[in-house]
């Protein structure tokens, strides 16, 4: 499978913009977090403007989530946790969240497995079908996320919000969802083999036809 970098140069457009996204990579990695936040905000629009790119960008971002936050330590969280990089990780997520998911090519997928987004506010984002296998999303705000077939096996999902989300079909197999907010939450037809919904709130949480088989609720 061909790197963001090769593709951009086998598209037939040979423009500024083409030009501008094999410029960015290596500011998105290494300049300030001005510049990082800047470049972010471009790629946002240059996606809704110029649809062929719109899947390439979404690529770089993940790419860029993924190098930025993967699933570390306790002891290397302590020694790494930096204002600086959760803001960059919030910018990044918060364009793929809110992306026009109509222009994503029909067989590919959001990978966002074994990165750590904890405590991020990812209210309102779509990230159906997005591959957050072992993601730590511990503490996140997913009020009204729509997270529909989203994979979610071994995530932790600890103290989350996610009032009102849609979860629906999603595979939660052997999740952490302790003392999570399910309230008014869609888990229609959801896989929660495993799962752990210990203190979890379940005010109005529609559970109809979903894989509660092993599930820990609280004693």
């Amino acid at each position: 499978m061909l790197g963001i970098q090769e593709r951009l140069k086998h598209t037939q457009q040979n423009n500024s913009y083409q030009q501008y996204l094999m410029n960015v990579i290596p500011i998105l990695e290494n300049n300030s977090i001005e510049a990082s936040l800047s470049a972010i905000n471009d790629l946002e629009h240059l996606a809704k403007i110029q649809p062929q790119y719109h899947w390439i960008i979404m690529d770089m971002l993940t790419n860029f989530v993924r190098n930025k936050a993967p699933i570390i330590s306790p002891t290397e969280l302590m020694i790494n946790s930096s204002i600086n990089i959760q803001q960059l990780i919030q910018a990044a997520i918060t364009v793929i969240g809110m992306r026009d998911v109509t222009k994503d090519p029909e067989n590919d997928q959001i990978d966002l497995s074994y990165t750590n987004l904890m405590g991020l506010n990812l209210s309102g984002v779509n990230l159906a079908k997005t591959n957050l296998y072992q993601a730590n999303l511990s503490n996140a705000n997913l009020t009204s996320a729509n997270l529909e077939g989203a994979i979610l096996s071994a995530a932790n999902l600890s103290g989350a919000n996610l009032n009102l989300a849609n979860l629906s079909g999603a595979i939660l197999s052997a999740a952490n969802l302790t003392g999570a907010d399910l309230s008014n939450a869609n888990l229609h037809r959801a896989n929660l083999y495993l799962a752990s919904l210990q203190n979890a709130i379940l005010h109005d949480t529609i559970l109809n036809s979903a894989n509660l088989r092993e599930t820990k609720f609280s004693v």
